[in-house]
């Protein structure tokens, strides 16, 4: 009998595993996917087969390369590690507040970025640096210091998840006034950037700077591996947690460190894009489950499916008009952060 249950036991774990495999896969090939139509959609619409044939470099067409490798491709890239990033930080944070409506962007972070960054533009020429290395390092500066903030308020009453949430939700209505302030100041000029910027763009991606974002994306991987199985005990509470021997004032504190780098990149460079970090882990959580081997790449995966997908949206929505793509995301999840409230009402009340 008890070899039985041990074979039923083992073919389930087998089942579940295979399923996980094969909704990551299924999500590769569907960014793959997605990433071609990205770089095909624009003012002059390129076939799908050209563009994969220059991307592979299966074949040679001047001017089809010029427009995918000098102007679409950076672009189309920087959605896919962008929404990557989004879609990991936000999977992180529910996962150590075990709150699913805990997201980069909902508690704040992704507002202090953006506050950082539209000081920087007020500043202007007052500042020693030129803008362009101003804006990203103030905007991560500013990130890192919206999780302190949150760690270090909560870590009054003792870091639990709700006070970290409540934390988070107070800093983000400091910084959205922080912010205001500074469009009240500001001249016109610096205004329109302000406003466009924090709309959130893709257009201004480059070659130049996709290497920076993906080298802190890349970087964090190990990091977030270390911690992997504490975070998977985490989601159990904190008290289940720290009897299975997870020091979690210590992973928690890690994780806002990693936070932080990865929202901080992503905003300083297209701005502040808004509910990919919410969407994205309640995606791979109802795909997958919550075991964090799982989780983990299939949030960023489904983050960075989802950037692309409203990349092509931005661009197709209105034929010759790129629409922000912060828009565009907001668009798409306000619904389903309502959606999210319903659905976990007995919870929150």
């Amino acid at each position: 009998m008890s070899a039985v249950v041990d074979s039923q036991i083992l073919d389930g774990h087998r089942q579940r595993a295979a399923r996980r495999t094969f909704v990551l896969l299924a999500a590769l090939v569907m960014l793959v996917v997605s990433l071609l139509v990205d770089v095909a959609t624009g003012p002059a619409m390129l076939p799908v087969t050209a563009v994969a044939r220059s991307v592979f470099n299966l074949a040679q067409d001047r001017t089809v390369d010029a427009i995918v490798w000098s102007i679409r491709l950076p672009v189309a890239l920087m959605a896919v590690v962008v929404g990557m990033a989004l879609g990991l930080s936000g999977a992180i944070m529910q996962t150590i507040l075990n709150n699913p409506l805990a997201s980069s962007y909902t508690l704040g972070v992704s507002a202090g970025a953006g506050f950082g960054a539209a000081l920087v533009i007020v500043l202007g020429a007052a500042l020693p640096v030129p803008e362009a290395y101003a804006i990203p390092v103030s905007a991560f500066l500013f990130a890192a210091i919206a999780c302190a903030g949150v760690y270090l308020i909560g870590s009054v009453r003792g870091a639990t998840p709700e006070t970290l949430v409540l934390a988070g939700i107070a800093l983000l209505f400091l910084f959205q006034a922080l912010l205001s302030l500074l469009q009240f100041f500001a001249s016109q000029e610096a205004l329109q950037q302000i406003v466009f910027w924090l709309f959130g763009s893709l257009q201004k991606s480059t070659w130049r700077n996709l290497p920076i974002v993906t080298f802190v994306m890349l970087a964090t991987v190990p990091l977030i591996l270390l911690d992997i199985w504490r975070l998977t005990a985490m989601k159990l509470g904190d008290a289940r947690a720290a009897g299975l021997g997870v020091n979690v004032r210590a992973v928690r504190l890690r994780a806002f460190a990693l936070i932080s780098a990865l929202t901080g990149v992503a905003v300083a460079f297209v701005g502040t894009i808004g509910f990919v970090g919410l969407v994205a882990p309640h995606i791979a959580r109802m795909l997958v489950g919550e075991d964090q081997r799982s989780f983990l790449p299939a949030s960023a995966l489904f983050g960075a499916l989802l950037l692309s997908l409203a990349s092509i949206a931005s661009k197709t929505v209105m034929p010759g008009t790129i629409v922000p793509i912060g828009i565009v995301t907001s668009l798409i999840g306000v619904p389903f952060f309502i959606w999210i409230v319903l659905a976990n009402r007995r919870r929150f009340w």
